[in-house]
């Protein structure tokens, strides 16, 4: 037979932020006490709310499997000495086992007669398991911030008050500090504190929405989403459903209740992003807006309980928003006493990083980078992205930004639209942030796109100037989305830029700075970035081996090792690959490096040579010209021409001959051979 796993623990409110990781968490740690422990189970469930934590796993093996082992040890000669006494080999091997000496079988192989131990390591009931299996898991959970609480010697993200631990409804006793598992579960903190019984988990959520708790969060998401849309409907306008703010809106209630507030209409001059922030990471509001998309001067908020009197609760949120915008209000109207421009001096005075100067001084080196960038791609916008480049980080003396930092950049468009600055400046100050996030929105034009790179640039090699280097999950300075930013907007605008130029630019401009060799930071950083992009790649669906050959070949500009990367791909798929890839790994493992020496026609002594070379002149120009072109999948396919020759030349001659003359000269072939796709990609490192 098999029954229910449930273990539910109660805590005061734990941070939205916390919850996803920690069921991911328990989700994976009792599939691996379950895996380790030799029982089979069904479907595993994980639930959370601000107050709890909850796991079910259906269809749990009531018994542990018999466990039966077989192990063979050493000869019998080795074993035991002349008299028939085990040497130390046999009491290692019996020890090793956990077995007596006298327990170990010999048993007759091919090879003679070796020492053999058959074990039987009977099942244990899964109650017995779970005992010291759910202790052990409620004590691995970890959080990125944790506390202790009275006196107990454990942690956890906020204090627990209750452990619910069940197996087919029956109690599996265990202690955590001062609490002891059982059956009682509890309610809402304020609408049903009262204790309630569980016997598994579908009385569990039954008996949470009983007590105003919607346990599941996938239901309570859902509840959540139709509510603020129908409230914002039933308010004349349509809500804005922030997928993020819902994810966090979640997490932090248990019984979710919309309310719909309003603020003055004045408000709605101020730019609709600050509004939003404003309502959004202060007051978890969720926004209204009319069928044209212009916000209205309303808002949802979603309460924990179901006040008796909403309008009290209305009132209070409409007080809180009033004074965050009539604050806004007041910022706003300040800083446009102040040019954006006359901030850039008071950068000088803000410590950008300690070992790397002041803001002042990292905006002066990213607007040479972009002016070089812009030189390259767009000449006729160098003065706008300079201008772009110089305004970029203005808004952070801002009184706006200081009070939200959040609004970065947003309020630079809108302070540098106000004073008439061209509309491209204007975007590129706030583009010049993206992305900001995995898969985030790209720069829309070159301006933000040339300055974004810049700031970016600099930030990885100037933490990486003065050994502030990403270690493990540490990466403080977000150096990895640096990169993956550089790379994502190189490729979306399709700029071939080189990146170890791109690099040592960078580093040219930070020399004072950098307390490591230049040439080896620029070593470190472009093969940072390299990794970046393979991630990336890998994570295309494109394969590693693929990805591995063509960056191992050459890295420089991230496009055209993109499309090496495509050709390539493209190229595996066909029927004669493989032998081709052997092929052709066979030439890069034999020549090594290869050899500087002329290829001598008087010293060829079989056709198959002469074959080759003229195969290898035939090709030489036709894969250039594809090359120069970007046009690898045909240059691959002309190198793929080459492996008839190249497979009679190694089926018609001893690469190493006696003669060193003749050696050097095969060698001096297949190197020729090699460099016809050395830039292209290294197929030693093809898994055919």
């Amino acid at each position: 037979m098999s029954k229910e796993i449930f273990l539910e623990i109660g805590t005061e409110e734990i941070p939205a932020g916390f919850l996803p990781k920690a069921m991911a968490d328990l989700e994976r740690m009792i599939r691996k006490e379950l895996e380790s422990a030799r029982l089979e189970f069904g479907e595993i469930k994980t639930f959370a709310t601000p107050r709890r934590l909850a796991l079910a796993v259906s269809d749990v093996a009531e018994d542990q499997p018999t466990l039966r082992t077989e192990a063979m040890g050493p000869a019998k000669q080795i074993a035991y000495d002349a008299d028939g006494n085990p040497t130390k080999a046999a009491i290692g091997f019996a020890r090793g086992q956990g077995v007596d000496v006298a327990d170990l079988k010999l048993v007759e192989t091919e090879k003679g007669e070796y020492l053999f131990i058959e074990k039987e390591e009977l099942g244990r009931p899964t109650r017995e398991l779970l005992a010291t299996a759910l202790p052990r898991l409620v004590a691995a959970l970890s959080f990125k911030k944790s506390m202790r609480w009275e006196t107990q010697d454990i942690r956890f993200a906020r204090p627990m008050h209750w452990i619910v631990a069940l197996y087919g409804g029956g109690v599996i006793p265990f202690t955590h500090g001062n609490l002891t598992s059982g059956n009682q579960s509890r309610g809402h903190r304020f609408m049903a504190p009262q204790e309630f019984a569980v016997t598994g988990l579908a009385d569990w959520l039954e008996g949470c929405r009983k007590h105003f708790v919607t346990a599941d969060h996938i239901e309570r998401k859902a509840t959540i989403r139709e509510q603020v849309v129908a409230t914002g409907k039933a308010a004349g306008g349509n809500t804005v459903v922030d997928e993020k703010l819902l994810e966090e809106v979640t997490y932090l209630l248990e019984d979710p209740t919309p309310l719909c507030g309003t603020f003055e209409e004045k408000y709605l001059q101020l730019p609709r992003e600050l509004l939003v922030t404003s309502m959004r990471e202060h007051q978890r509001y969720f926004t209204i807006e009319d069928a044209q998309g212009k916000l209205l001067n309303k808002f949802i908020t979603v309460s924990n309980t179901r006040p008796e009197d909403e309008q009290v609760v209305v009132k209070g949120n409409e007080k809180v928003i009033r004074a965050r915008l009539a604050d806004a209000m007041f910022f706003w109207e300040e800083d446009k006493k102040v040019k954006l421009e006359s901030n850039l001096d008071t950068l000088k005075n803000v410590i950008y990083q300690a070992k790397l100067g002041s803001s002042f001084e990292k905006v002066e080196r990213f607007t040479q980078i972009a002016r070089g960038l812009a030189e390259c791609f767009e000449p006729t916008a160098v003065a706008l992205t300079e201008r772009a480049a110089r305004l970029a980080k203005c808004d952070l003396e801002s009184k706006m930004v200081y009070e939200f930092p959040e609004l970065q950049g947003i309020m630079g468009r809108e302070y540098s639209r106000l004073e008439g600055e061209d509309p491209r400046v204007s975007i590129a100050i706030f583009e010049h942030y993206l992305p900001t996030e995995a898969g985030g929105t790209l720069p829309s034009d070159n301006l933000g796109a040339f300055v974004s790179i810049a700031d970016k640039v600099d930030t990885i090699c100037g933490c990486f100037g003065v050994g502030l280097i990403p270690t493990g999950s540490a990466d403080p300075y977000a150096l990895r989305r640096c990169a993956i930013g550089v790379l994502n907007i190189i490729l979306d605008r399709g700029y071939q830029v080189s990146i170890p130029e791109l690099v040592e630019q960078s580093l040219g401009l930070l020399e004072e700075k950098l307390n490591r060799p230049s040439a080896e930071v620029q070593a470190d950083v472009v093969e940072f970035i390299r990794l970046r992009l393979a991630n990336m790649l890998t994570s295309r669906d494109f394969a590693s081996d693929v990805v591995d050959a063509v960056l191992s070949a050459r890295f420089d500009a991230p496009g055209d090792a993109v499309a090496r990367v495509e050709a390539l791909a493209a190229l595996k798929t066909a029927a004669d690959f493989e032998p081709l890839a052997v092929a052709f790994k066979r030439v890069g493992n034999i020549i090594k490096g290869g050899v500087d020496n002329p290829v001598q026609a008087d010293l060829f002594e079989a056709d198959c040579e002469r074959a080759l070379a003229a195969a290898i002149e035939l090709a030489r120009q036709s894969i250039a010209d594809q090359v120069s072109k970007g046009d690898y999948g045909a240059a691959l396919q002309t190198i793929a021409a080459l492996r008839e020759p190249v497979d009679s030349f190694f089926d018609g001659v001893m690469v190493m001959a006696e003669d060193e003359k003749v050696k050097a000269n095969r060698l001096a072939l297949l190197t020729q051979v090699a460099s016809l796709f050395a830039d292209i990609a290294d197929f030693t490192r093809i898994a055919a």
